[in-house]
């Protein structure tokens, strides 16, 4: 018996020194509230696939100075399996004040080796933090500051090769499509939220192929593809420097056999377990490696998850299936990210029963074309029978790209102008986010996000976040209002052929003096109005006059 235990005891050993931290080393200097700290950790252990979970993992086990316990995700860098190998872990620390961290080691799921207890001290920074809902209308960033995305698709950058029939040599412009042309761009003109996408063409993580249409990336063997990860890599560093915040659309990454994963056809990535394990193991990657980062505000699952339901119109995937899967993938999500980012999916225009109303989808989405007239109601009914926020996360005057845009391109910028407005003066933390964006970069029309986003910030700063909808009436002409704080803002839009003329009534209790003003969104030009009649439940200003497809703004402040 006791030959038995020696020799147990022998075994045991062995196994601990095959799987063994080695040493753990602090890169950053001088850790600080919200930015990145680099850890390096050095460790032993064999393994067939450094990036699949079941097979080999490394955690950082955290306690924060309040006295939380996190889990990060750590993430294999280099080395061979049985030889020394070098792992990262990115931490963004949301406190200040001293941490304590530790490492373990998971070898097939069990507890492998702990590297001694290390600490750290964080030091404030000035920075707003990671962004979480609020409300219907804001999110809020971790300090409690109010945000309102203004925001634009900007999903890919430049091709070499594009499909558009009209509009194919300004689509393949890699001197200006590009995110380092592009986003400066885009934030000088008052742009703070983009999305954009992980897909075959662009920012192809975990795609296995011969040619990605784009020759920013290079074909690799390797597991992550390191010309896309470095791109990443870039993106993240770019938006932080220029405080632009990312919807980062994940999409079914390399999903089928053919692109180097494992599902045989759309359907079974939904319902094939190893499937459902392998996209587990890619959404630990991109939170190990990325989540630190606070310009990742949402990470998305699907672009229009309803069109991959119903690729095969003959044989559609069963709506059940996909809400499985995003119930289950968003549980995951929630449990290995340790910032809570905001997570969320999108639909084109086919709602999936039960979809909405999944516990861990933070905000729910669709994408509206040749109706953009419907966006405030559409907001407003999902957002009060789901209780969550609601976004328009594309819109458009057009979907089709057979057509030349060209040939109606006043009407898409009536569409795109009217469109941001719709979602300021609606329940949305996010502005619906038109399409289309080397076509209106090409108009000049980037700089009028600049009027949109001087009244945003008016609003968030008069009421602190909050919103009050008011009851407007303009005859005929498209009118809506919002109260923030004392501040009132009113939205009018002609939508039709005439000069339309006619007196405005805001439903506004109290009475008071109020100063008011209009406002030229285009070319961002004040001018006093007199002359308004003020009772004690509304507001009148009489013979408003407005040109056709024509928008104005009015403000009005209190007077003391």
């Amino acid at each position: 018996m006791k030959k038995i235990c020696i020799i147990l005891i022998i075994l045991f050993s062995i196994g601990n020194i095959s799987a063994q931290i080695k040493s753990v080393k602090l890169n950053t200097s001088h850790p600080q509230q919200y930015a990145k700290v680099d850890i390096s950790i050095e460790l032993i252990t064999k393994w067939k696939n450094p990036f699949l979970q079941e097979d080999v993992a490394l955690d950082m086990l955290i306690t924060s100075p309040s006295g939380k316990q996190l889990t990060l995700p750590c993430f294999y860098e280099s080395g061979e399996s049985g030889k020394l190998s070098v792992w990262r872990a990115y931490f963004a620390p949301q406190e200040t004040g001293e941490y304590q961290y530790s490492f373990k080691l998971l070898k097939s799921g069990k507890n492998s080796s702990i590297s001694k207890s290390q600490s750290f001290r964080s030091e404030a920074f000035g920075k707003n933090g990671f962004l979480h809902t609020k409300s219907d209308w804001v999110l809020q960033f971790d300090n409690g500051k109010p945000f309102r995305g203004v925001a634009e698709n900007i999903c890919w950058e430049s091709r070499d090769h594009d499909d558009s029939k009209f509009f194919k040599g300004l689509h393949e412009r890699a001197d200006i499509y590009s995110y380092s042309y592009m986003l400066p761009d885009f934030a000088r003109n008052g742009g703070n939220f983009f999305r954009t996408w992980i897909c075959s063409w662009n920012l192809p993580v975990d795609y296995k192929l011969k040619n990605y249409n784009n020759s920013r990336y290079t074909p690799s063997d390797e597991f992550y593809n390191p010309s896309a990860v470095a791109k990443m890599d870039s993106l993240i560093e770019l938006s932080e420097s220029l405080d632009l915040y990312i919807m980062l659309t994940l999409g079914q990454g390399g999903y089928s056999v053919r692109d180097g994963g494992v599902a045989t056809s759309a359907e079974d990535f939904f319902i094939n377990p190893l499937a459902k394990e392998r996209y587990k193991n890619r959404l630990r990657y991109i939170v190990a490696r990325w989540g630190y980062s606070t310009s990742i505000a949402m990470w998305e699952f699907f672009n229009e998850v309803d069109n991959v339901q119903y690729g095969n119109k003959n044989h559609p995937i069963k709506g059940e299936y996909i809400v499985q899967w995003h119930t289950e993938m968003s549980a995951y999500l929630k449990k290995i990210d340790p910032y809570k980012h905001i997570v969320t999916t999108s639909i084109s225009h086919r709602d999936i029963e039960g979809l909405n109303s999944i516990a861990d989808i933070d905000i729910n989405q669709k994408h509206i074309y040749n109706n953009t007239s419907v966006l405030p109601s559409e907001i407003w009914k999902y957002t009060k029978e789901f209780k969550k926020p609601y976004i328009i996360g594309e819109f458009g005057r057009e979907w089709d790209w057979s057509k030349n845009f060209n040939d109606f391109g006043d009407e898409m910028d009536v569409d795109f102008k009217r469109g941001l407005w719709y979602g300021i003066f609606s329940p949305t933390p996010v502005l619906p986010m038109s399409w289309w964006w080397e076509f209106f970069d090409n108009r000049w029309m980037t700089t009028y996000y600049r009027g949109v986003r001087e009244i945003n910030d008016r609003m968030l700063a008069a009421g602190n976040g909050s919103f009050e909808p008011l009851t407007v009436k303009a005859g005929d002409l498209q009118a809506f209002g919002v109260q923030c704080g004392k501040e009132v803002y009113v939205y009018l839009f002609n939508p039709t052929n005439l000069v339309f003329s006619t007196d405005l009534t805001i439903n506004k209790q109290g009475g008071g003096k109020y100063r008011i003003q209009c406002f030229e969104p285009t070319l961002r030009l004040y001018k006093d109005v007199k002359g308004a009649n003020v009772s004690s439940s509304d507001i009148t200003l009489k013979n408003v006059s407005l040109g056709s497809q024509k928008e104005i703004l009015y403000i009005l402040m209190p007077e003391k």
